[in-house]
């Protein structure tokens, strides 16, 4: 065959691989309050850029991997203390100014500020020095050895941005993505275009539209009308048989790193009586919850770490379904009679619904609930910024993220030598073997103080039209990753 038939053959191939539709709407059921992941802990504002508009020099794959991003290689030196990343030559940001090394100098060293307001802020607490070496290429100095750096620069946390336009970013971001940003209607929808100068691999996509829908009956609607073309975390996982029944549609089912919990504020009375803590681990049945909730998607968890990781250990058995003890546990506590509380619910059905049943299930033992349904907004500030709760359920989705159980500060307000001393060696230590004795000593830690009642880990129910291609069917990071995402003839 010669060169103009190869050529032909290759074109009438990629033409079968990529129907002739260019545009795709993804459905989310929590609109992001911002759309800068430097400034924000909602997941909803990785669930849009993550990968699409932003990017960092490591990034996630779909398996979980950390690969190159921004960076196309890297050394580190035999102490640990240093990383010299060599950066992608040709690579612009949306409005057309040149990446360089001085964009990820400001970007980390805006991070790690004093007064910076990332949400991970700790993910840079080690990274003692910044340094353009020339134009392509930048040293980190670590004050300490740090296993997790790569791993911490694939956050969304970590993405590079432009200095120009960085304030900007909140409602207009600018990144180096195969997307630039075209639209947000708020309360309706964010609306994404191919980036043509884009210095990778180009999205096959022309415009992505994520529409938030946030309740589960007009989500399933909107996916049966044709509306959405996908709904990557379907809200109403009793609606998928029915979905797994139409040849329109496909139901990909798949892991998260989403711990569910019943987060519990440690410093409020009486959830600082670690008995009282006790006694509310031993009142849920994990099993009910997920049957009930989730229409048995999910999988019973023991402490905040999923069950796929390798590292994970089973402590399930720790805090069975046991409400006589839980009663004898709560009169030993001083709680014979019982005790009120709140119970503050963010919007997605795995809270709404896992509350209910959770209220019933804490009310056979004496602990009674006042339920406050929250929007997503007010969560984040009466909840995770104000501390103002005494119990309230949330998938946390970052992955490996048990470090937040060493900050004194976050929401749930644990704190404990014994677990600070655990994570400081992890951080300290490179060897496999070793940190993975110290993760399962960090879970058995935070299971044996009953930081939090540990329910499930939430289970990846997505749906999308048959013909669409290349989303990804688990979540090793919260993203709705559209780089590799086309339509099949």
């Amino acid at each position: 065959m010669n060169l103009l038939k190869l050529t032909l053959a290759a074109s009438l191939l990629g033409t079968a691989a990529y129907g002739a539709q260019s545009d795709v709407t993804i459905g989310m059921q929590l609109e992001p309050p911002m759309l800068d992941p430097t400034g924000g802990a909602a997941a909803a504002i990785d669930e849009v850029v993550y990968a699409n508009i932003f990017e960092g020099l490591t990034r996630f794959a779909s398996d979980g991997a950390i690969i190159p991003g921004l960076a196309s290689e890297w050394e580190i030196s035999d102490d640990g203390l240093s990383y010299t990343f060599k950066l992608r030559s040709g690579v612009t940001f949306h409005d057309g100014a040149s990446f360089e090394a001085s964009d990820v100098v400001f970007s980390f060293d805006r991070a790690r500020a004093e007064d910076s307001t990332n949400a991970q802020k700790a993910l840079f607490a080690d990274i003692a020095s910044v340094e353009a070496v020339d134009d392509l290429t930048v040293k980190l100095t670590l004050s300490k050895p740090n296993g997790n750096m790569l791993f911490n620069l694939a956050w969304g946390d970590a993405i590079i941005v432009d200095p120009a336009s960085v304030d900007g970013n909140a409602t207009t971001p600018i990144g180096t993505g195969p997307f630039t940003f075209t639209n947000w209607a708020k309360g309706d929808s964010v609306t994404i275009t191919k980036n043509a100068n884009y210095w990778g691999e180009p999205a096959k996509l022309d415009t992505a539209t994520f529409k938030f829908i946030s309740d589960p009956t007009a989500a399933f609607a909107a996916m049966m009308a044709e509306d959405i073309d996908a709904f990557p975390a379907f809200p109403a996982p009793e609606n998928l048989p029915q979905f797994d029944a139409d040849p329109r549609f496909e139901v990909l089912i798949g892991s998260t790193e989403g711990e569910t919990i019943l987060s519990t504020n440690n410093q409020m009375p009486p959830f600082d009586n670690p008995l009282v803590r006790k006694a509310m681990a031993h009142a849920i049945d994990r099993q009910a919850i997920i049957d009930g909730a989730m229409f048995g998607y999910g999988t019973p968890i023991g402490t905040h770490f999923a069950p796929h990781n390798p590292a994970y250990v089973d402590l399930t058995t720790d805090s069975a379904f046991d409400p006589e003890l839980s009663k004898k546990l709560l009169a030993e506590a001083g709680f014979a009679d019982g005790f009120t509380t709140t119970l503050k619910l963010p919007p997605p059905s795995y809270a709404r619904r896992g509350g209910e049943i959770i209220a019933a299930q804490l009310r056979e033992v004496g602990i009674q609930t006042e339920i406050s349904n929250l929007e997503w907004a007010q969560w984040l500030e009466q909840v995770f910024k104000g501390k103002d709760f005494g119990l309230t359920i949330v998938s946390h989705t970052e992955p490996m993220d048990i470090g937040i159980y060493a900050r004194p500060d976050y929401y749930f307000q644990y704190q404990s030598d014994a677990f600070n001393g655990i994570m400081d060696k992890l951080n300290n230590t490179t060897d496999p073997d070793m940190r993975t004795q110290l993760m399962q000593d960090a879970q058995k830690q935070i299971a044996s103080d009953n930081v939090n009642g540990y329910l499930f880990q939430l289970a990846k129910t997505g749906v999308s039209n048959a013909k669409l291609k290349g989303l990804w069917a688990n979540s090793p990071t919260q993203a709705n990753d559209l780089t590799a995402v086309y339509w099949e003839e």
